[in-house]
């Protein structure tokens, strides 16, 4: 006997997700997944009818015709169609072509969203059915229009006055510049001399020595030392005069915990603390949200929706937070009050979703771990804590600041002492900056006397703005309004795969065709490299999303401008082709003596001859990584596979096949004097009836 279709039809967008709400559903719903998008404008060409309306051209995207066959069948077999796909702009529009797909009426109640995959979470989404928010797909039909006509536009015009290939993107263009302005900031900064003059003192007749830098001169007034010869002349003014504390200053500080992630903020922290790309973050965050099979718990979403620019939290999961607290660190370490932050630029759809969370509080990260490790665990275990901690008591620090006479100059100290944790029991933000951490002062009083131990004169230069970063970059996207949270992740996705720019460490550094680029678009296209055009089209697309302004007529509004600079830059470059620069090397040409150079081709950088193209040699630019080849002693390479994964290969291959994919490390085998590899936390050596092996030390 068939199996007899269920009444139900409910479409996700992943099969994991798929499978965590099957399960809470039951039998009478069948949970599909339309694996992204089903439809978009055609790769071939632009798609948009900007004579009529800006009509897009939709269609099936390549290699989707089955699921989507199989997608109708489903539908007209089913009482009732749900689309279930994620609640954000880019979920409200797969929403919008499933129901044109599927002959679905987009104002009929079939549209529901889950801002967490629980059983809770599902139960409460079914029970909400709406229409599709027209509005909110309007937004994400006019930021694709727009990303459309300026890439299909722009990159002709790239390909004729730069490269064949190039494309340019509305926001990506946008953060190409900001990471080239800092690059410029850098190289013009002008250092500033300056001195610390720093006193070591401890209290005639007692333990705890602690420094006090010069701040004033004795009668209040601010003080900067500039050179050597005014540092000199301190220190000699100083020679021989007694130290002795004026002024003790007392007081309590209380320190807020940060509130919890939003997209953004997730990325920058994840950054810092483990390398992670935005990309490999949010690739985390999916998994979490859509469902991981936990012991004792079956297959649960374990945060809330990821993205997201509101801080606001659920009463029901404030509270479950406090009572865990309460628990675990006792009543104390419990906030009293209900802490509120102002999201700094969330939409009305955006704070429709609460902060990333965990979906059970109560469900702790060592729990967790014993069902999943790797990216996702480090990421639950950051989410988790950062939203307990949101909710836990302030932490308390009892300050001292001491203000010392020497002489005609005053010396200033200043320390703290934790006299209650708060949420610094369980978490602490990390920071890009290096900053000078307080300590304790020795017990201190007004009139005391003090001996002073050594004084030092250090030279210091003001340090320019460091080169981004992700994180820091991220944050720079967000505070000037560019881009929203969907976008953080694919927009440095795409200029470093596009080749402008590349990553040196952590900091990313625009390549030689990133700066020809951006010079381009500087010079012809200066509203779409502008950072408060760019901010101010965000908000135009957001005031679409609220239903207060017709998204055909906004699009119009950017078209008719951007069409003219087309026009005119076509006029400015006639003729004129701008110059990728060359990497110079120290390699010279095997073939004609003339130096070797580096360039970037369509497939990424390599090598070759500053001759071309008299001269055509060239060869693809591999990095030595100093090691040797256990096999026949070439060089140890690293390269790239077909996927893009790192390896290790000896320089003559066919010669010699080694290759390796763990890396290569300075240190020498003790045994034999071959280079040794890194592998799971140990140094072993590769050379052939050597056996080497140990463990790397933990510092």
């Amino acid at each position: 006997m068939a199996k007899k279709a269920a009444r139900n039809l409910v479409i996700v967008e992943s099969p994991a997700k798929a499978k965590t709400i099957g399960k809470y559903l039951g039998p009478d719903y069948e949970v599909r997944a339309s694996m992204g998008h089903l439809r978009d404008l055609p790769k071939s060409k632009l798609g948009v009818d900007v004579e009529h309306d800006f009509e897009p051209n939709y269609r099936p995207i390549r290699g989707k015709e089955e699921l989507i066959n199989e997608l109708k069948k489903l539908s007209k077999a089913s009482d009732t169609v749900y689309l279930a796909t994620d609640p954000d702009r880019e979920g409200e529009a797969i929403s919008w072509h499933l129901a044109n797909i599927l002959g679905l009426d987009p104002s009929a109640p079939n549209r529901v969203t889950f801002d967490e995959i629980t059983k809770k979470g599902v139960k409460e989404g079914m029970a909400h059915p709406r229409a599709i928010n027209i509005d909110l797909f309007n937004a994400q039909q006019a930021r694709r229009e727009l990303d459309r006509l300026v890439g299909y536009k722009l990159s002709p015009f790239l390909w004729k006055k730069v490269r064949r290939g190039l494309s340019a993107g509305r926001v990506q263009s946008v953060a190409v510049r900001l990471i080239r302005d800092r690059e410029l900031e850098i190289e013009n900064f002008k250092p500033d001399e300056y001195w610390n003059i720093d006193a070591l003192l401890n209290p005639q007749g007692e333990k705890g020595e602690f420094t006090a830098r010069l701040a004033a001169t004795a009668d209040g007034k601010k003080l900067t030392v500039t050179n050597k010869q005014q540092a000199d002349g301190i220190l000699a003014a100083l020679d021989g005069r007694d130290y002795t504390i004026t002024k003790i200053e007392k007081g309590k500080r209380r320190r807020q915990p940060s509130p919890p992630f939003i997209t953004s903020t997730l990325q920058q922290d994840a950054s810092r603390a483990f390398g992670f790309s935005a990309t490999r973050t949010m690739r985390a965050a999916q998994t979490l949200y859509e469902g991981m099979d936990i012991a004792g718990h079956g297959t649960v979403g374990l945060i809330t929706y990821m993205r997201t620019d509101s801080l606001r939290i659920a009463a029901e999961a404030q509270a479950a937070a406090k009572t865990f607290i309460a628990e675990r660190w006792g009543d104390n370490y419990v906030c009293k009050t209900a802490r509120k932050w102002k999201s700094r630029s969330a939409t009305a759809a955006q704070d429709a979703h609460e902060a990333i969370r965990p979906s059970m509080p109560e469900l702790t990260p060592d729990e967790v771990e014993q069902s999943i490790s790797g990216d996702t665990a480090k990421l639950y275990r950051l989410i988790w804590s950062r939203f307990m901690a949101s909710q836990m008591a302030d932490c308390i620090q009892d300050t001292v600041s001491a203000s010392i006479t020497a002489g005609d100059y005053l010396f200033r100290a200043s320390g703290f002492r934790v006299s209650f944790d708060g949420f610094t029991a369980l978490y602490e933000e990390s920071t890009d900056d290096a900053k000078k951490k307080e300590t304790a002062l020795p017990p201190l009083e007004e009139g005391q006397t003090l001996k002073l131990k050594k004084l030092t004169a250090d030279q210091k230069f003001t340090q320019p703005p460091p080169l981004y970063t992700e994180a820091t970059l991220i944050h720079a996207l967000e505070e000037n309004g560019i881009g929203r949270p969907s976008t953080y992740a694919p927009i440095i996705t795409t200029i470093v795969d596009r080749g402008y720019v590349e990553k040196d460490q952590k900091k990313l550094k625009t390549t030689p065709l990133g700066q020809a680029v951006n010079t381009v678009m500087m010079e012809q296209f200066p509203d779409i490299v502008n950072v408060k055009f760019s901010a101010d089209m965000e908000k135009k697309l957001d005031v679409v999303e609220a239903g207060q302004a017709d998204w055909v007529k906004t699009i119009d509004d950017f078209y008719q401008g951007f069409e003219k600079s087309l026009e005119q830059a076509e006029k400015n470059m006639e003729g004129k082709r701008i110059k990728v620069e060359d990497i110079p090397t120290d390699e010279i040409c095997e073939k004609c003596g003339r130096p070797m150079v580096i360039k970037s081709g369509r497939y990424g950088k390599f090598v070759a001859c500053s001759g071309f193209p008299e001269c055509r040699n060239a060869h693809p630019l591999v990095k030595d990584t100093g090691g040797l080849c256990p096999l026949d002693g070439g060089h140890m390479l690293v390269r790239k596979s077909a996927k893009g994964r790192v390896y290790y290969g000896c320089s003559n291959y066919p010669k010699c096949n080694y290759m390796t994919w763990d890396e290569p490390v300075p240190e020498k085998c003790p045994q034999c004097g071959s280079t040794l590899f890194k592998k799971k936390g140990q140094l072993y050596c590769a050379k052939e009836g050597c056996g080497f092996v140990k463990a790397i030390e933990k510092k």
